[in-house]
């Protein structure tokens, strides 16, 4: 471990060095945080969500850690689109099924977050993922899909998952299998607007964004916990990955007007591009959240 410049220390991560802030929650607490002092944080709102969610150590490709990884207070943002199913399977692995509002349409999504507390301390997000159908799941279709639209438990494929720092980029292509890779990203996100900024490698754009945010509805804390269930490849095995998200103040706009997506020249903007997105339907926005991300498990999807 030494230190380097801008406050900031170098530690190892299964064999990957990843520079953290000096004095951040995760060089201090490595993922066993103390939830009385994160409490005492004025930009967290509680922390029961927290306490009734047990951390555990377990062994991954990034070496022993705990899991879940808690965000503490954090903001994201949905735009959620149709696209045909077609242009969806095109970009998924075969053992996926595109999640069908109707025949021949499916869900497409860019997301936005901002993490300004959590156990690998503030980074940004951006994603670009697909609805699937769950694996091995028995129920109809249109009870899957009620589920997703109304954000109570999505299933997904992230085809682009960019962040703004190491630890973040490691933790999750090294840990989880997801798609990320570290550039400049901006999120910001109040009750008046929701803007966001993601960089390509020349440092030009590859995905920016700006949008009124829908009016927000407090929620009572342990009210409203939606799920989402993620599939990746790790080592070649399918697994899913859970996380669980805390809202305590939240909106939606239905077709919502005053968007603009800009696609640049970008990973992000290429993706979306050959989702073939045909017109938004909803864009859901929560200024205050918390989530709870646990390790990757394996899981069985059915050949095709």
């Amino acid at each position: 471990m030494t230190s380097t410049e801008q406050n900031t220390i170098e530690v190892d991560l299964g064999g990957h060095s990843v520079t953290v802030p000096a004095g951040g929650l995760f060089e201090r607490f490595r993922m066993d945080t103390d939830l009385d002092e994160v409490a005492r944080d004025p930009r967290v709102n509680g922390v029961d969500f927290f306490r009734t969610l047990p951390k555990t150590r377990v062994e991954s490709r990034i070496g022993p850690t705990l899991t879940p990884n808690f965000y503490y207070a954090m903001s994201s943002a949905r735009l959620t689109m149709i696209a045909p199913s077609k242009a969806i399977r095109n970009r998924i692995p075969r053992e996926l099924t595109p999640l069908e509002i109707t025949p021949g349409l499916g869900l497409v999504s860019v997301m936005f977050f901002r993490y300004d507390v959590c156990d690998i301390d503030f980074y940004t997000e951006a994603a670009v993922g697909v609805a699937v159908r769950p694996a091995r799941h028995g129920k109809l279709p249109v009870a899957d899909v009620a589920a997703a639209l109304a954000n109570d438990h999505i299933h997904s494929y992230v085809l682009s998952l960019p962040v703004n720092t190491d630890i973040a980029q490691v933790r999750g292509h090294h840990g989880y299998g997801f798609p990320k890779w570290v550039t400049a990203l901006d999120v910001n996100i109040d009750e008046r607007r929701t803007t966001a900024r993601i960089a390509n490698t020349d440092g030009g754009v590859d995905i920016a964004f700006s949008a009124p945010t829908p009016a927000q509805k407090r929620t009572r804390s342990g009210e409203k916990v939606s799920t989402l269930t993620s599939y990746t490849k790790v080592d070649g095995a399918w697994h899913s990955t859970l996380n669980q998200t805390h809202v305590l103040a939240g909106g939606t706009s239905m077709f919502p007007r005053g968007v603009d997506l800009t696609l640049g020249a970008g990973r992000m903007a290429d993706d979306l591009r050959a989702l073939k997105p045909i017109r938004t339907i909803a864009f859901d926005v929560s200024t205050e959240a918390q989530a709870a991300l646990h390790m990757p498990v394996p899981f069985s999807v059915r050949s095709r």
